[in-house]
């Protein structure tokens, strides 16, 4: 892989199907994550080219809600093949700018091509229902309901840093194929990657707005964006607290928020530590942890600790740390803010009595894996989320124990359960505040077709794509009343 920097492109927004560059004449520096230098620059756009945006995306869209989705279908086909022929230069983009594996950025991009196609896929096999009014008590036979899935019109979509094309794409197969237009605002880093995804549905030829991308920081245009009367439906992945702050402004319109995650990996002592380790590491470690599903704490009973420590620290010695262009799995973190909390952390733990099993070191915003034991509830990597490579572990001495310390954070997504015995397996389960729960396995997102819930603090609404195909759609109903 070549480590030539990328040309120093000031890269256009996307608007009514034309590649401008801002009336403001501001543009954003991208600064890769681990070059230390500016990749290129992303357009500062006006709330007026907002406006514009959202304009031409309601024009586009009464037309397109016309379109058969047989139609609808043909072009969201073509625009996963377009990604298919550039995931070479998308993937070398999504590299450079958030500082992943070349191997990974690929697959991310092939994955996304993949979710692309099953969305239209499921949403060809979604039907309309009827219901008849004498299948109620004291109905009426002279009445038939006709219900169907009608479009909700502009969708804002909003991804994050670390999937950005992924779940960039999660976020506008399943509006577009409902019928719906978007406004796309990438995370600022990571807009590149997102132009380039853009720049595939370009070569696609769908209709003329029917989707903007809008860059420039949240600072700017985030709350504009959010509380635009333009703005029909949001689908937010990122922070709780930037979540919560969206959703007090959005007032009256749909939501779905897909926020942080303290997610734990509870291991019982009859569990294959082996096999628990695993799992454990690759949830904990991949791309340092800067995924809302990592697994973020290890809540293990005090019989098997010591021997699942050892066992993680061997593992951690052997993990790659560098570049992601030597297809390294502990990279830079995104920027050094990242980097300054997640050393913060870790001296907090330190400091209240936590034993350093390994780790503790630090080269700029590249954060070494780094393994704590003894960390106890008093100190604030317990509870709050890294989005990076430090892995707490927490001696429990029982089940209870450990569903209580898990229940007690004010996140709820995932959670693994580590044990022979699937009975208590699910006992467990049955009793952790999340989303979801893995079973021998580490947590994750996906299959894309799986639902992806969060509650408490990690968010609302559900994602996965016929539960995104739901949420960017509603339920019309029209009763035809037959003469008696």
């Amino acid at each position: 892989m070549s480590t030539n920097v990328l040309p120093l492109t000031a890269y256009n927004f996307y608007l009514n199907g034309e590649w401008r560059k801002s009336k403001s004449g501001k543009t954003i520096n991208i600064t890769s994550p681990y070059l230390n230098e500016v990749i290129g620059k992303v357009q500062g756009i006006t709330t007026e080219e907002v406006d514009e945006a959202i304009y031409y995306a309601h024009e586009a869209q009464k037309i397109w809600a016309e379109t058969s989705l047989q139609e609808r279908a043909k072009f969201l086909y073509k625009w996963a093949d377009q990604l298919v022929n550039m995931q070479d230069e998308i993937a070398e983009i999504i590299m450079k700018e958030v500082g992943k594996s070349i191997k990974d950025a690929k697959n991310e991009v092939v994955r996304t091509a993949d979710l692309i196609r099953y969305t239209v896929d499921e949403a060809l096999h979604m039907h309309g229902e009827s219901m008849r009014g004498d299948s109620f008590p004291g109905g009426s036979k002279s009445k038939v309901a006709i219900i169907e899935r009608v479009p909700l019109g502009v969708v804002l979509a909003i991804p994050p840093f670390n999937y950005p094309v992924n779940l960039a794409a999660a976020k506008l197969a399943p509006a577009l194929i409902s019928g719906n237009a978007v406004i796309f605002k990438p995370a600022t880093q990571g807009a590149i990657s997102g132009i380039k995804m853009i720049e595939a549905l370009h070569k696609a030829d769908f209709p003329a707005g029917i989707v903007n991308i809008v860059t420039g920081r949240g600072s700017d245009i985030g709350d504009y964006l959010v509380e635009h009367a333009g703005i029909n439906m949001i689908s937010f992945t990122g922070g709780t607290n930037t979540g919560i702050r969206l959703a007090k402004k959005a007032a009256m319109i749909p939501l779905v928020l897909e926020l942080g995650g303290k997610d734990p990996g509870i291991v019982r002592e009859d569990a294959d530590l082996h096999e628990a380790s695993k799992h454990i590491i690759s949830g904990a470690f991949s791309y340092s942890g800067q995924r809302c599903t990592a697994i973020k704490r290890v809540l293990v009973h005090e019989r098997v600790a010591d021997e699942l420590v050892a066992i993680l620290k061997k593992k951690i010695e052997k993990l790659p740390v560098g570049s992601p262009e030597e297809g390294n799995t502990v990279v830079p973190l995104i920027d050094n803010r990242s980097a300054d909390f997640v050393q913060g952390l870790i001296d907090d733990a330190i400091e209240k009595g936590a034993t350093l099993v390994i780790g503790n070191k630090r080269d700029h915003n590249l954060i070494y894996p780094t393994l704590l034991d003894h960390v106890t509830e008093d100190m604030v990597v317990a509870w709050e989320e890294p989005f990076g490579p430090v892995l707490p572990v927490i001696r429990v001495s029982s089940d209870e124990e450990a569903i209580a310390i898990a229940n007690q954070s004010e996140f709820g997504l995932q959670a693994s359960v580590f044990t022979k015995d699937i009975n208590k397996a699910f006992t467990i389960a049955n009793k952790i505040e999340t989303g979801s729960v893995q079973i021998n396995g580490r947590t994750e997102r996906g299959p894309d077709h799986f639902p992806f819930i969060g509650v408490k603090g990690s968010g609302m609404g559900a994602q996965g794509i016929r539960k995104s195909l739901e949420s960017m759609t509603r339920e019309k109903v029209t009763v035809l009343n037959l003469a008696e």
